[in-house]
């Protein structure tokens, strides 16, 4: 999946920061990705904001999100934001990002185990063996949303 390098700041803050009350944090989330192998808060906000984006009904990948915010090496980051999201406010949506291949693979940090599973069911999204029955057509590119913007 081809992505532009880096569109987080004219394209990806853009859409983002429409209809969000909180501008200025968002703005100051947004000004630098540096994913550091650590706990970045800035880093994660980013993820949050993107996961945030996600329609009803479709699902990403924690890669797509990484490669929307310009560090498409790190999907894993991506997943440690994902597993932190149930901390945070507002609510994100981590049960619409899974791995490349749309199977649940962050299930296990749900409560109860079924959780991720029931989520996606209720929104229309068909799971089979822990994997999203009609993946590609499911799969919503962030990239590919925010690129005109």
């Amino acid at each position: 999946m081809p992505v532009k390098k880096n569109n987080t700041p004219s394209g990806v803050k853009a859409k983002l920061l429409s209809g969000r009350k909180s501008k200025e944090k968002t703005t100051r989330a947004l000004s630098k990705v540096t994913p550091s192998g650590k706990r970045d808060p800035s880093f994660f906000e980013q993820v949050y904001e993107v996961a945030r984006q996600i329609p009803y009904g479709r699902v990403t990948s924690y890669g797509a999100i990484a490669a929307c915010l310009g560090t498409r090496l790190s999907a894993r980051m991506v997943g440690w934001a994902m597993n932190g999201a149930n901390k945070i406010n507002p609510t994100v949506p981590a049960h619409r990002v899974v791995n490349r291949v749309g199977l649940l693979s962050g299930k296990h940090h749900f409560k109860p185990p079924g959780k991720m599973e029931k989520l996606l069911k209720k929104e229309g999204i068909l799971v089979k063996n822990d994997t999203i029955v009609n993946f590609k057509e499911k799969f919503w590119d962030p990239a590919k949303e925010f690129e005109n913007f």
